[in-house]
């Protein structure tokens, strides 16, 4: 088979928003290509940019050490929020605009400063949130029957699809994050739990290492960005009809329909 190169790999990746889901990238990454696949992910960034969708913020994933040893990794990766992935808290979601999406519950922050320092902690981190807020994150694979690998992944825009931000945020002045209890139900049955922690141990290290992954990147989060810490339990699969409901203890609740308006 003929090597496909990143301007390749990324056109399939578009392509398959509409055209459904593609086979595994492994004709141009290899598994672990981080490199690589950040430069997939670059350049389809680069190009809905140029189509007039506007970066809002960053997600983290893969923070849990679970997930990162059935990938065959040791860190994390990223993907780009756009304003139309925000799905307003207590709406809807049309399953028309998905292909096999997911829905796991996570902490979000709002930030109220630059973080451009490649040495970025959890404390700058702390100094530099606005507010804090219960998350869903929709995930949704281009890749088909979701069979990814790290770069798969990364290449994909960290698997990203949507996201719901609770309306109510908190100051993060007093909040327990690392031991915050999650539970995420689905038409009121509990589907997935989890704690803070789940987070590289503190959703605040998540967000240091996002920090100090982009500003070394030359593209470090700004002021008003949006930064989803990474999942805090299990992702469970989407059927059309679900009411999705995520509260996270001391922080807040979230929730939407996916269903036709």
């Amino acid at each position: 088979m003929t090597q496909a190169n990143h301007e390749q790999l990324a056109s399939r990746l578009r392509e398959a928003y509409a055209g459904g889901a593609v086979a595994p990238l492994r004709d141009g990454l290899d598994p672990v290509d981080a490199d690589g696949a950040y430069s997939v992910q670059t350049i389809n960034t680069r190009y809905w940019q140029a189509q007039g969708r506007r970066i809002v913020g960053r997600k983290a994933g893969l923070t849990a050490e679970a997930v990162q040893a059935q990938l065959g990794v040791d860190q994390p990766d990223f993907g780009v929020l756009f304003d139309d992935m925000a799905i307003a808290d207590g709406s809807r979601l049309d399953p028309a605009r998905t292909i096999q999406p997911k829905a796991e519950a996570e902490i979000a922050f709002v930030l109220s400063a630059d973080l451009s320092d490649p040495n970025t902690t959890p404390q700058q981190v702390a100094d530099a949130v606005r507010t804090v807020h219960a998350a869903i994150e929709i995930v949704d694979s281009r890749i088909a029957d979701w069979k990814i690998t790290f770069a798969d992944t990364v290449a994909d825009n960290g698997s990203s699809a949507f996201f719901v931000l609770a309306n109510e945020g908190k100051a993060l002045d007093g909040l327990d994050l690392e031991g915050a209890a999650m539970e995420m139900k689905i038409d009121g049955a509990i589907v997935s739990t989890g704690v803070g922690a789940a987070a590289l141990g503190n959703p605040l290290n998540a967000a240091a290492w996002l920090a100090r992954t982009l500003a070394a990147c030359g593209e470090p989060l700004k002021a008003g960005d949006i930064l989803l810490a990474g999942a805090l339990g299990p992702m469970v699969a989407l059927q059309p009809g679900n009411q999705v409901h995520a509260t996270v203890a001391g922080i807040g609740e979230v929730r939407f329909t996916y269903a036709k308006d």
